[in-house]
């Protein structure tokens, strides 16, 4: 079974050791070329472009990327990016004073601002699950996330895969637990489609945002909101555009709510329409497609998993089942400087570039000075590039830094 990697010259990559596709990705050249000749085209014929035949090319587009998830195209939307999706769904809710979104504490800092700016705007509240790290298995995930929820829990916002610390949560059983006590779920996938096996029909939940410009190495702006077909009325937009008040008996049997999201004023969609080529263009570059990166990403990850907990003199935080193609360990804490930044600049990850040419993001989590080292597997990342993180990050902890 090879674990070889994707020719890099396919990307625009920088030399260097890149472990940090987790954060924005990595668009492939052909994507990127095949981008710039639809911005082309909307410049030369910008009338043709968006109102001849934009739609037809979002509907394709729409079809493509919904079948890779499976999800439902009725209820499926594109937007710029997983965080958009989430403000959506939670712009939605309807809460009252005193009523709860849940979320963990593994989630990601932006959509839990965006959920207590909804919650206090309604005199609501959100509340947190505590999940531990340490010695953490799916039972653990799922019972740390129920015991958390209250008679006035409305809706649950979890994490597919956590982005400060790489779990892949059991997101099926999460989201079939809270239904059973009666809570729906907010899925943020942003990390998903491209790293796990993904059929959002099976998940079940209410609603699942998602990125396509990190995994499925698609263009930045690309992103996608499934509803299940019970959650679409009432579900708009950020932003409130023609599709709102667009006659129906004049959609040319367009649903409302596709109205609403494929137009919400003048923007560039080319990074919607080359999703599905990236799907095509990365999974055609393995013998077993998508699956097969899935599961080299996968193997190649645990196996730098265990190099680095051993340099590092570490357990391994969590069970292998719960890791994809991103992992996290525990450094020693940073000391008494100041805190390190969210966005993952911190004076260690400043040093490992500088010193070694390693991109990887030093996450301080759950607060400074405690941090994590989180490394991520692509298609284009080879078992050296690890094997020069673990000994720049030895070399650099052993400087005191």
């Amino acid at each position: 079974m090879s674990d070889a990697a994707a020719p890099r010259e396919a990307w625009t990559l920088a030399p260097g050791v890149f472990l940090n596709h987790g954060s924005f990705g990595a668009c492939p050249r052909a994507v990127l070329e095949r981008q710039a000749a639809l911005r082309a085209e909307m410049e030369r014929r910008p009338i043709g472009f968006f109102l001849d035949d934009l739609q037809t090319r979002l509907d394709a587009a729409r079809a493509a990327v919904a079948a890779f998830v499976d999800a439902d195209p009725a209820g499926f939307a594109f937007v710029r990016n997983a965080s958009e999706g989430v403000n959506a769904v939670l712009r939605a809710l309807r809460l009252a004073p005193g009523d709860q979104i849940l979320l963990t504490d593994h989630g990601y800092g932006a959509c839990a601002h965006a959920a207590r700016y909804v919650a206090e705007r309604a005199g609501g509240e959100v509340i947190t699950a505590r999940i531990p790290f340490t010695g953490l298995t799916a039972d653990g995930v799922v019972d740390a996330i129920v015991r958390a929820v209250t008679p006035r829990t409305r809706l649950a916002l979890i994490d597919h895969v956590t982005s400060p610390t790489g779990l892949v949560l059991p997101i099926a059983r999460v989201v079939a637990a809270l239904a059973e006590r009666g809570v729906e779920t907010l899925v943020d996938g942003a990390h998903g489609p491209g790293m796990v096996p993904l059929s959002v029909r099976e998940i079940g939940a209410a609603y699942y945002v998602a990125n396509l410009h990190k995994w499925v190495c698609g263009p930045k702006g690309a992103g996608f909101l499934a509803a299940r077909p019970d959650r679409l009325a009432g579900l708009h937009p950020v932003v409130i555009s023609h599709g709102h008040g667009f006659p129906l008996d004049q959609a040319g049997g367009r649903s409302r709510f596709h109205l609403e999201f494929d137009w919400t004023g003048t923007d560039d969609p080319s990074p919607w329409l080359c999703a599905p080529l990236a799907i095509a263009a990365v999974g055609g570059m393995h013998p077993q497609g998508w699956p097969g990166w899935m599961a080299r990403n996968r193997r190649v990850a645990l196996a730098g998993r265990r190099r680095l907990a051993a340099a590092l003199g570490v357990e391994l935080p969590c069970a292998d089942d719960l890791i994809g193609s991103m992992a996290a360990l525990p450094l020693p804490p940073a000391g008494h400087g100041p805190p390190d930044s969210p966005l993952y600049t911190s004076p260690l990850q400043a040093t490992l570039r500088a010193k070694a040419g390693v991109e990887v993001p030093i996450v301080p989590w759950p607060a400074h000075p405690r941090r994590l080292v989180r490394f991520s597997v692509a298609p284009y990342t080879t078992p050296a590039e690890i094997d020069t993180l673990v000994e720049a990050l030895v070399d650099a902890l052993g400087a005191g830094r």
